[in-house]
């Protein structure tokens, strides 16, 4: 892989004038589906600034029989507490002066950058709501993945794939008491990624000294999950051949199994989505139902009146591995 580096070049320069010497239109190619997360799942201060601790239910008095004059065992109920950790996700853009004033539309340019920022640190932090594990790195979200990484039957349902070219179908139902994103309750309410435009600064270093325009870039966030039954996966889904590819028979269990809601949604790459695209051309599978176009805002697709939302297979994987 060719190694990137944090300044602009000369030639970078070159390849963002056109031959008529204007401003270049970039066409971003690497900008991809995020499946609307970070816009449709509630926001909400954490309670205790940069984490969270959820109190669940874990069990329920059953109380006893009796006889007559018989005495009983008195019952409790108890509960179990999780802890959820925000991530912070942060970065900065310096560009020299000098490149930034020679280009032909200054603003346009710095536009175009922070566009981009925006679109890089929106993609990471949704991978990591998908596969973030603060059990390995303590700074990350622990993701969907990880909490759903092992077969049950009702929560994590298995297609049946093997190999390096699984993927998965998770379903998470948004909601103040079930699953919701978190930033820390002393800021203000900073929802997805925030800039702050720096202006003109001097960046200094070991190497001396320089003029630059300076962008910062950051998201903080965490995901809890309140009800345990807010999430779910069909796991194991071979994204390519014939055998193990998405069965619709699986996502009617595990939504039958689940909490549901509003705020319910279904999360696919388009592998899986293009599969369901193909099954709803059958007039007689009257659970799917066509949504909007892709220029509408609404879900491509709707599964038992429920919507679906693409994510890229960049984000959500077709090289997942395979859940025992």
């Amino acid at each position: 892989m060719a190694t990137l580096t944090s300044t602009y070049s000369l030639v970078e320069q070159a390849k963002r004038i056109d031959p008529s010497g204007q401003q270049a239109q970039i066409v971003e190619v690497l900008n991809r589906k995020m499946g609307e997360i970070l816009a449709e799942a509630p926001w909400l201060p954490s309670n205790d600034v940069w984490t969270n601790k959820t109190t669940r239910r874990g069990t329920l008095p059953t109380g006893s029989r009796r006889k007559l004059n018989q005495r009983i065992s008195q019952s409790v109920s108890r509960t179990t507490e999780v802890m959820d950790v925000i991530e912070q996700l942060e970065d900065y853009c310096d560009v020299d002066t000098a490149l930034v004033d020679s280009m032909p539309s200054p603003a346009v340019f710095r536009s175009g950058e922070v566009d981009a920022f925006i679109e890089g640190l929106g993609q990471t932090i949704v991978s990591d709501i998908i596969y973030g594990n603060s059990n390995a790195d303590p700074d990350s979200i622990h993701g969907l993945a990880p909490r759903l990484g092992t077969l049950d039957a009702r929560f994590v349902i298995g297609q049946g794939g093997s190999g390096g070219d699984t993927t998965s179908v998770y379903v998470v139902t948004w909601g103040q008491a079930t699953a919701y994103l978190i930033y820390p309750k002393n800021m203000a309410a900073n929802l997805g990624v925030q800039h702050t435009d720096k202006g003109q600064v001097t960046s200094e270093n070991a190497s001396g000294l320089i003029e630059v325009y300076r962008d910062h870039f950051v998201i903080r966030c965490g995901m809890v999950i309140r009800h345990p039954r807010a999430i779910g996966r069909v796991a194991n889904i071979e994204a390519a051949g014939v055998d193990n590819i998405f069965n619709e028979d699986n996502l009617i269990t595990l939504l039958n199994n689940m909490e549901k809601g509003p705020g319910t949604r279904i999360y696919v790459n388009e592998t899986i989505l293009t599969q369901m695209q193909i099954r709803c051309k059958d007039k007689n599978n009257v659970y799917y139902t066509p949504g909007g176009s892709a220029l509408s805002g609404e879900p491509p697709l709707y599964f038992n009146g429920i919507p679906i939302r693409q994510l890229a297979r960049e984000i959500l994987l077709n090289t997942e591995a395979v859940v025992a």
